[in-house]
């Protein structure tokens, strides 16, 4: 295929055919830099494997690339945290640093750095491929750990074949407990994945897993890309993590970050050798202007090689199912995206577009698929890049999946910009399925974005004080029962809609109250806002677990009919009513936003046939008040039924 294929998806790409080609081009010259065009990138990019400490041949290989060093020596436990020239690093090239230590001097959980010195300067870091780093409780000083446990961890699950549609449930491990601290990859394990699997989700998207320095950043800030985070517990409980989520069906994606790093030196990368630009693009281009952390460089062979390495890390030492890459907007454009609008086709193919992003993107999605044909790779693209969730033959970056953002921002701006009875349904259905033609897409209301700390989620943005005093199921409450109502229709809407799949927030689902807030100085270093009140959901006189209850019967719904397998016609809208009805795989959907008429004997047209309630948000299992008759055949003539459409409601027949 050629890059002209997607021209004859969208015609409107056709005075950029040979741009498309270009970057078609350039990802295959570079692959080719690396391969000879003789073998797979797999086979030939492994730097994890060379670089870092490993034992071979009964003793300890330590390797390093650092061009700017003059000298480097391993310090830690071993030598009394002093330096040693026994334990001094040798030039074995140009670029790379060597020592060779005996077996019994080194040992398991043994502490360990870099003292690298260069013309003008010297510092400690910790290794660029450093897959264990732990922080000291006192000192919050972090350390590279010896890791070589006596027994290895034994997989015993394959992972599961690729699912036809994702619902992912995104997780973060740390705030995962209902307990006000740090959660584990082990209380996930025990605690969270039964609910997972009980709610009908059949992915989890697993945050903050690479090491980050601030608990805070919310595992945006990485440091330690080979490292899992230690925070949560060993490597081997997270394999475990993953290991027991295989067993239950459930793949694992991963939400990696190759589009910044932390700007610590002596955590991370930055200044690695004493200059700027060893990974990194060098002055101003090297430094995001708001995210404060550093800024690769694609087009250097060592970013790519570490960068392709760690990709090829995480499948295969951790069993991920695919990958999440976030900031890839971000990585895209030399202008980052920061307050731009994409509104025109020129914005995708100027000067303003970082074409070895490009190309690793692309290179990246090709190892993925390479190690396992069956993951999957999604990006969180903002932009609308065209050919991002494209075969990469066709001219495409060869993203499985684009994340939907623009959805969410919709639902923010519904809700906060317009009464109840300005809710358009047109609109509303056209920005739910607005999405390039060639490309698959996760959509969701609300992600970890719209929970966090000076913005609101959804339930919260609808209930606000009511949230404190009228959850019980015997406080009748008008505000509440609004914002269940919409909570509801917003979902279902979201989810009935979406193309490739759907994602959830863990404990959005329920209506979770208030925010997120990680332990800071702003707030007393509490934990109070950085975890998930399950005992809220479980309660069964409080109403969040009506709400919970309702996105487990419209997960199942969706999964277990194959509700996406096609797509969604539109076979009825009234923006003055407020009624949208489409029809997905032979199942209708029936939306009254109207809040305050609803409609008895409401025409509505459908095949001639016989019809079944199926899920219905109105249920008063769910929170709502039992206005429809679930137990009715409703009977099609002439194209036509008449059903009873409740206000503030929605329900599926088929």
């Amino acid at each position: 295929m050629k890059a002209s294929d997607l021209v004859n998806i969208d015609p409107y790409l056709k005075p950029f055919v040979r741009q498309l080609e270009k970057r078609k081009q350039l990802s295959h010259l570079r692959k080719l830099e690396f391969t000879d065009g003789k073998h797979l990138l797999k086979e030939v990019i492994n730097n994890h494997l060379y670089y870092g400490l490993h034992l071979e041949n009964g003793h300890w290989v330590f390797r390093e690339k650092a061009p700017n060093a003059r000298r480097m020596f391993l310090y830690g436990d071993f030598s009394a945290w002093q330096i040693d020239e026994r334990f001094e690093l040798q030039h074995i090239n140009e670029d790379d640093w060597e020592v060779q230590i005996p077996e019994n001097l080194l040992r398991h959980g043994m502490l360990y750095k870099i003292w690298m010195m260069w013309d003008g300067g010297a510092d400690e870091r910790l290794p660029a491929y450093a897959t264990r780093v732990v922080q000291d409780d006192k000192s919050k000083i972090f350390s590279a750990q010896v890791w070589n446990p006596e027994r290895p961890f034994v997989w015993l699950n394959n992972n599961p074949k690729r699912k036809g549609y994702y619902y992912i449930y995104e997780a973060h491990i740390g705030m995962s407990s209902v307990e006000p601290k740090v959660s584990s990859y082990i209380e996930f394990r025990d605690s969270v994945l039964p609910r997972v699997k009980k709610l009908g989700y059949n992915a989890i998207q697993l945050m903050a897993i690479q090491e980050h320095p601030y608990y805070g950043s919310f595992g945006y800030q990485v440091a330690n890309f080979f490292a899992p985070s230690s925070r949560f517990g060993t490597p081997e409980e997270l394999k475990s993590l993953v290991d027991t989520a295989h067993e239950m069906g459930i793949a694992v994606i991963m939400d990696i970050v190759h589009s910044h790093a932390v700007s610590n030196p002596k955590e991370g990368l930055s200044l690695f050798d004493g200059n700027d630009h060893l990974y990194f693009h060098t002055g101003e281009q090297g430094h995001h202007p708001v995210w404060d952390s550093r800024l690769f460089d694609y087009g250097k062979p060592e970013t790519l090689s570490f960068l392709l390495s760690n990709v090829k890390y995480w499948l295969e030492d951790f069993r991920f199912d695919g990958l999440r890459f976030d900031g890839v907007t971000s990585m895209c454009y030399f202008n980052h995206g920061i307050g731009v609008d994409f509104v025109k086709y020129d914005q995708y193919f100027d000067n303003n577009v970082d074409l070895d992003a490009i190309t690793y993107l692309t290179l990246a999605n090709e190892m993925v698929k390479e190690v396992n044909e069956d993951a999957i790779t999604i990006a969180e693209d903002v932009s609308g890049m065209p050919g991002m969730a494209s075969p990469i033959e066709q001219g495409g970056i060869g993203f499985n999946y684009r994340m939907s953002m623009g959805i969410a921002d919709f639902w923010t701006k519904t809700i906060k910009k317009y009464k109840d009875e300005e809710w358009n349904v047109g609109e509303i259905f056209f920005r739910l399925t607005d999405k390039r033609p060639e490309e698959r897409t996760i959509s969701y209301a609300e992600s970890h974005d719209q929970a966090m700390v000076g913005d609101k989620t959804i339930i919260f943005q609808l209930l606000d004080k009511e949230m404190y005093n009228a959850m019980s199921i015997d406080t009748p409450n008008l505000i509440v029962d609004r914002g269940m109502a919409l909570h509801k229709i917003i979902r279902l809407l979201t989810a009935a809609l979406s193309d490739g799949g759907y994602l959830n927030f863990m404990g959005n689902e329920f209506g979770h109250p208030e925010w997120i807030d990680f332990p800071r100085e702003g707030n007393q270093w509490s934990y109070q806002h950085a975890r998930r009140r399950w005992d809220l959901a479980d309660v069964s006189h409080l109403k969040y677990h009506l709400l919970q209850s309702f996105d487990k019967a419209m997960i199942n719904l969706l999964d277990r009919k194959n509700i996406l397998a096609h797509p969604a016609r539109r076979l009825y809208e009234n923006i003055h009513d407020q009624i949208l009805l489409f029809e997905r795989s032979g199942y209708y959907f029936v939306a009254n936003l109207n809040p305050t008429h609803s409609y008895p004997n409401f025409e509505l047209p459908v095949p001639d046939s016989e019809y079944r309630i199926i899920l219905n948000s109105d249920n008063v299992a769910f929170g709502g008040f039992g206005r429809i008759d679930e137990t009715m055949t409703y009977r099609a003539e002439n194209g036509k039924v008449r059903l009873y459409v409740p206000c503030r409601s929605m329900f599926v027949f088929g």
